[in-house]
């Protein structure tokens, strides 16, 4: 049965669901209660399909992956950033909340983890995948003799939702940078994240939880809406607190270019502004 489901199941060993036979084959089926709808779905006993009656398009089948949710607790947060941090390492896609949305981290120098996250997100290859940092230390080194203007608006501004646009180090994956040559990056005002990346000791990709062209989500749950049939992992903090995404600046020498409007609004970027 499929493991993300709630356990409590009253079996019917002999009613028959022809709906359910008909689409998966299956003759017999147990009631149990749906994590969409809370209500009755049918559920073949040898683990052949789950039908949701308040939503049948969401049937589950047999094999599909369903993503493990860990609620954070400072009791066991050191047990919870060391079991992520292994299965980053291992190069799985975490979802994580930041102070913006929750994001998918993951390992930007494994390349099949870096592939992952496009697959996930059904993102184009053409679109450069942002990092988050834990300091303005761990961002220069990433970047390519970044200019003062970088560390003016990393200390006026970090941690919180400005991610800044520079020349890339040649460390970085092309496929990270979408071979443009520049990457976005970003300390984010959130403790699990920061945390998961010093845990890991690298920057992690920060690209949003979410389906590329669907909303951004703000709770775990929303999540695993939309990705938990995918992702090996979520990592349920809460809802986040922002309510829009990082502003996105490119730097050119000593002024910006404003790529993103977002949670740092542009009257406060205004003397920097070209």
């Amino acid at each position: 049965m499929n493991a993300h489901l709630q356990q409590r199941v009253w079996r019917f060993s002999s009613i028959q669901f022809p709906q359910v036979k008909g689409i998966f084959d299956c003759s017999f089926a147990a009631l149990i209660l749906c994590p969409y709808c809370q209500g009755g779905s049918l559920t073949c006993p040898e683990g052949y399909a789950t039908v949701c009656h308040a939503r049948p398009e969401a049937a589950h089948i047999p094999g599909d992956r369903m993503a493990e949710i860990l609620k954070v607790d400072t009791s066991r947060l050191k047990f919870i950033l060391d079991y992520s941090m292994r299965m980053i390492l291992a190069g799985k896609v975490v979802a994580v909340p930041t102070d913006t949305f929750y994001g998918l981290a993951a390992d930007p120098f494994n390349l099949a983890a870096v592939s992952e996250v496009f697959r996930l997100k059904r993102r184009s290859a053409e679109r450069p995948l942002p990092l988050l940092v834990e300091s303005v230390d761990q961002a220069a080194d990433l970047a390519h003799d970044p200019p003062r203007l970088f560390f003016t608006l990393a200390q006026r501004f970090w941690p919180g939702p400005l991610t800044l646009v520079v020349p890339a180090s040649r460390q970085i994956p092309l496929k990270v940078t979408a071979n443009t040559g520049k990457v976005g990056l970003r300390w984010p005002k959130a403790p699990i994240a920061v945390g998961l990346i010093a845990a890991c000791g690298r920057a992690l990709t920060g690209t949003s939880a979410n389906v590329s062209e669907r909303p951004a989500c703000s709770t775990a749950e929303e999540v695993d809406q939309q990705m938990g049939a995918m992702l090996p992992l979520i990592l349920d903090g809460g809802p986040t607190a922002g309510e829009m995404a990082s502003t996105v600046v490119e730097l050119a020498g000593d002024r910006v270019r404003i790529l993103r409007p977002g949670g740092v609004p542009e009257s406060e970027l205004k003397e920097f502004v070209g």
